[in-house]
């Protein structure tokens, strides 16, 4: 086998006809890269943290965990909803799956709001915490066109637009008819109705009728009002009555089933329905108070089982954790016996032969010619992004690669964001001073480590197709 040839096993997840992740050639290097998003990448991935653009440019790997988060967003789009765990190490690649999950839902017509827990931001508290992370999830509402977030107004103002339109198709009467207005109400109430017969729905489909009268009517403070209202920034029940007549209001205890109302009204809209991204459930281990992380816990079970017992519709919900996070039975979510019977492994599920229709999807490391390609990759960006050759051969890389994972339990410990890191480092030091060569740093005295005496040999069979 070439090099060419592993190229292209290691990416058939790109190709439309498998997962539909991107189309693109075996290397970045065939595709010319834009230089803005070359730079947002490279920063991004040399500051450990994931990109929110340009991910297809460098995804590889994890091609089972794509097909299988797919197949569940195939089931939302159909009425269904589905709640997934994403556990893996620290850097080992959680958020840059949820983030290359993100993107191809949103190009696929879904609503996407993502979070990440923090002290302030739980799924529940006794200082508002759960409703913090409501906030940050509706602030961080995102669309195919509108995908940094904040797209909570222009979905109402098209859905508005949409209904118009339609009215105007339907009866051939002109847009500033007075009559359409009746015919466009009744569509209105039709989605209002539908909303009604949720928890909560019957004040969620009368704001929603507010919004659109004051759409019509051109007043824009009452739909600013009804927007704050939808964002839960009204913290007293008197202080929403008295702006929008109604006397409720989103609270730490009920923010969920908002979060499951606004999935059928986007459908309803014309979306194919949302995806909930929470990431860092490790700030849920960390809280000291058993209480409140049993209280945590039990909002997480409540999300689980209204998602696999058809409780919720067209929505899906992906979690990120680590495994301590995960699997520590004194702190973590094991400790909460009802999710730890729902969320354990069988007996015929191990490392290399995982179950990936099972709610927990555990990372495994990336080998290490998936690196590789990767590295080939970042190291054509790189190049197109200062205008030089690239200078790294597969045969060099494949020597850095080499290098990494020989280090002592590097075949358990090493994650991607190391070795990523390291790497961009590598490429700009040799394009600030080109007199460096790649041998050299790698021995020098800023790169040495103890290595084990012998690669691995699945890194070693690995590496036998790129080295002479």
């Amino acid at each position: 086998m070439n090099s060419n040839d592993t190229h292209n096993n290691a990416n058939n997840f790109n190709d439309p006809d498998s997962a539909g992740i991107a189309r693109s050639e075996s290397r970045a290097g065939n595709i010319k890269v834009p230089r803005r998003i070359s730079q947002t990448v490279l920063n991004s991935l040399k500051g450990g943290v994931v990109p929110r653009i340009g991910l297809p440019y460098i995804t590889v790997g994890r091609k089972a965990e794509i097909e299988a988060l797919l197949r569940d967003v195939d089931i939302i789009s159909e009425g269904g909803a589905s709640f997934r765990f994403i556990v893996g190490r620290y850097g080992s690649g959680k958020s840059f799956l949820l983030q290359t999950i993100r993107n191809y839902v949103m190009e696929r017509g879904f609503i996407v709001a993502d979070a990440d827990l923090s002290p302030e931001r739980r799924l529940q508290g006794t200082r508002g915490q759960g409703l913090s992370t409501y906030r940050e999830l509706i602030s961080n509402l995102s669309t195919k066109t509108k995908p940094e977030g904040g797209a909570l107004t222009l979905i109402l103002d098209r859905w508005i637009s949409a209904v118009r339109s339609e009215a105007v198709q339907e009866t051939g009467l002109s847009p500033d008819d007075p009559a359409l207005y009746a015919v466009a109400e009744k569509m209105i109430y039709a989605v209002t109705a539908s909303v009604s017969e949720l928890v909560h729905g019957f004040e969620f489909g009368r704001l929603l009728s507010v919004y659109y009268k004051a759409s019509i009517g051109g007043d824009d403070e009452t739909k600013a009002k009804v927007a704050r209202w939808f964002r839960a920034e009204y913290t007293l029940k008197s202080e929403a009555k008295e702006a929008l007549g109604i006397n409720l209001i989103i609270t730490d205890d009920d923010w969920y089933d908002y979060l499951k109302l606004f999935a059928v009204f986007f459908r309803l809209a014309g979306y194919q329905g949302m995806m909930v991204m929470i990431d860092e459930l490790v700030n849920i281990y960390k809280i000291p108070n058993l209480v409140t992380r049993q209280n945590n816990y039990e909002k997480m079970l409540t999300m689980y089982n209204d998602t696999l017992q058809g409780k919720a519709h067209y929505l899906g919900i992906l979690m990120g954790a680590t495994p301590q996070a995960l699997e520590d039975k004194r702190r973590g979510i094991f400790s909460y016996e009802a999710l730890r019977s729902r969320l354990s492994e069988g007996r015929f599920s191990k490392p290399g032969a995982r179950d990936m229709l099972a709610p927990v999807i555990r990372l495994e490391p990336l080998k290490a010619e998936e690196m590789l390609v990767l590295c080939e990759k970042l190291a054509d960006m790189h190049a197109g992004l200062y205008g030089y050759e690239r200078r790294l051969g597969t045969q060099e890389l494949a020597v850095f690669i080499k290098v990494e994972y020989g280090r002592i339990g590097a075949d358990q410990n090493i994650t991607p964001r190391e070795v990523i890191r390291d790497f961009i480092e590598l490429l700009d030091l040799m394009y600030q001073d080109p007199s460096l060569e790649l041998t050299g740093l790698l021995e020098s005295d800023a790169f040495t480590f103890s290595k084990s005496e012998a690669v691995s040999d699945e890194a070693e069979e690995g590496f036998a197709e790129f080295t002479v």
